[in-house]
């Protein structure tokens, strides 16, 4: 299992990560957006100072094959054998494609991953889920395979803009709904539009405590970890409807409209809370505004919706709940359960 570490001292943090990586070779792996805003809070560290950099352009639009086979190339250029050992420092995209090349160049190196967003904190680089996107589908090939340490240092959460700070909180709200009322309440008291740094690491942690201990409980998603997918059957439809129209959206916001869609479904389907429903609705619409679609989408995004690796035998699988904390996963909808969904969504968002 992968160790966490929630950093008081980055360069103490990464250098005993490091060193408890024996390696013959070390490369960092960024985009181009870290690379200029935080590789310089990490390459004066003395562990890293001989790292051959790999530099990949930023976006998940890039979370590719191709891209993909230019860090294996890197790696192959570079001399690097099993042996070596790589830091992914970058957002979820960074991290997932960063991981499953680490995973997969001769058969497997380490990694260790700094996330640099808020997503990539508490969702994307915690629980070993590593790939790229493929044929026009979120996350399609990859691998389960953990990094050795995850730096979680919120200090690089200064360098994001607005936009990718609310993206990773749609992901701490989707672990709250999963996790008590208590978590829930205190993320819709959050003041987003004047951020209290030092709550929000206490925020993150409690986050990545949730993840953690699911985790653990099912690392490969045979069953309990299947909670983590709370709002991603809608909202990767959703993501992967706007990449097709020519107008990406960040994933959180995606996961955000997703949680609308599927709080709805659980209120149809498990009798979810109207009023937990309607507060997150306004707070959703309040920070992440609308995403809108037509009628004439609803097919386009339920054929999205049988991609999901949840679904079994062509059935489309939710997870959802009953309650707050009141999981209830393998949740399958009929296709007019769905239109019902995205009519909700539609009329609401």
């Amino acid at each position: 299992m992968q160790d966490i570490i929630l950093c008081q001292s980055l360069e103490e943090n990464l250098t005993q990560a490091v060193s408890s990586c024996p390696h013959d070779r070390l490369f960092v792996l960024t985009d181009t957006e870290t690379f200029r805003h935080c590789w310089p809070l990490v390459a004066g560290i003395p562990c890293v100072r001989d790292a051959q950099m790999i530099t990949i352009p930023a976006t998940d639009e890039h979370k590719t094959l191709e891209t993909l086979s230019t860090v294996w190339t890197a790696l192959q250029q570079g001399g690097a054998s099993r042996h070596s050992l790589m830091v992914n420092l970058g957002g979820g995209m960074v991290t997932d494609l960063g991981g499953f090349a680490a995973s997969t160049f001769k058969r497997g190196m380490a990694y260790i991953n700094i996330p640099t967003t808020l997503l990539s904190m508490v969702d994307a680089s915690v629980g070993g889920k590593t790939g790229i996107n493929f044929g026009g589908l979120k996350n399609e090939i990859g691998v389960f395979n953990c990094a050795r340490s995850v730096l979680l240092d919120t200090t690089f959460l200064r360098t994001l803009d607005h936009q990718n700070l609310l993206s990773g909180y749609a992901e701490m709200i989707k672990h709250a709904l999963i996790s008590s009322t208590e978590d829930w309440a205190e993320l819709m008291r959050f003041d987003l539009d004047q951020v209290d740094y030092a709550l929000l690491q206490q925020l993150v942690a409690k986050s990545v405590a949730i993840k953690e201990r699911i985790v653990t409980e099912d690392p490969t998603e045979k069953g309990i970890r299947k909670a983590l997918n709370l709002g991603h059957t809608a909202g990767h439809a959703l993501e992967s409807l706007a990449l097709a129209q020519g107008r990406p959206v960040l994933h959180g916001y995606a996961v955000a409209w997703g949680l609308v869609c599927e709080l709805y479904l659980s209120f149809l389907r498990t009798g979810f809370p109207q009023r937990t429903l309607q507060q997150t609705l306004q707070f959703v619409r309040g920070h992440y505004g609308s995403f809108p679609i037509t009628c004439k989408h609803y097919d386009q995004l339920y054929e999205y919706m049988t991609h999901d690796k949840k679904n079994q035998g062509g059935v489309v699988n939710f997870t959802l709940l009953a309650n707050v904390g009141d999981i209830r996963i393998n949740q399958s909808a009929s296709k007019e359960e769905i239109m019902e969904m995205l009519d909700f969504f539609r009329e609401n968002c």
